[in-house]
């Protein structure tokens, strides 16, 4: 596993292209509404994006047919835009790519539609909460099926269970590469492995599911991912740097 150590004029491309991933959800986040549709949804995020300067970098990836991934309730990632209507208690995921000048940004957000139940509002606190806690204990020297595993635990104490065969990622000229960064430990030993360094960039992202933690596919969009357990499913995302022995986040707007 080769994973590339960026410079810090790299970085800073990188982050233009993540900053434009953060001011999209951010509006998506003030803007979208109960009565809107997931088509509606996509056609704001690429128009904003698009006037932003960035290009939407999961249109067209491996087939994808919209700019952006609209999970709804139940759908854990990679959610396809359609005609339903959001409505009030819904809640809904939101996970965005960029491509500017050949460097990737990628972030997401689940974010509730009018009035929510706690338990949702736990779900969703679980998966933001479990990814500012995986980037403050990110250290340079640090293995990545320790921080996997430091996820897992964290989801595990909320009285929730991560998502397996789905992970979080390398990101930089390609919107995906080395190394994956599971949000469980998918091996026996924690100490084995690659060591985070300084210069890498990956995105992590929690994906959390209340009971079952097996994906099941759509077989009818051949996209959307869910429990197995049916029940409704929440997932965070940021794309960080690893700058003087610390995480620092790409994905934000200062």
């Amino acid at each position: 596993m080769a994973i590339p150590l960026r410079k810090a004029t790299e970085i800073e491309k990188l982050r233009t292209a993540g900053k434009a991933v953060a001011a999209t959800l951010k509006y998506l986040q003030e803007n979208v509404k109960s009565g809107m549709t997931l088509l509606e949804v996509d056609a704001m995020g690429e128009k904003y994006l698009r006037d932003l300067g960035a290009r939407p970098a999961f249109k067209g990836l491996y087939g994808f047919p919209n700019a952006i991934c609209t999970s709804l309730n139940e759908v854990i990632i990679h959610g396809v835009p359609d005609a339903t209507v959001l409505k009030d208690g819904d809640i809904l995921g939101i996970d965005i790519g960029s491509e500017i000048d050949g460097w990737y940004g990628d972030a997401a957000i689940t974010m509730p539609i009018g009035q929510i139940c706690a338990k949702d509002e736990e779900l969703i606190a679980c998966s933001k909460d479990a990814l500012y806690y995986a980037i403050d204990i990110i250290k340079d020297g640090m293995r990545f099926k320790e921080l996997s595993l430091a996820l897992e635990n964290f989801i595990i104490g909320r009285g929730f269970v991560p998502l397996v065969k789905f992970c979080g990622h390398g990101i930089g000229r390609q919107p995906h590469c080395d190394p994956e960064v599971p949000n469980y430990l998918d091996s026996p030993n924690p100490k084995q492995g690659p060591k985070i360094k300084n210069g890498m960039i990956f995105c992590l992202e929690p994906m959390i599911c209340q009971k079952d933690e097996e994906p099941i596919v759509d077989q009818k969009d051949k996209w959307s991912v869910r429990s197995t357990d049916g029940l409704r499913t929440s997932h965070y995302e940021h794309q960080v740097a690893i700058v003087n022995g610390k995480a620092e986040i790409l994905t934000k707007i200062n």
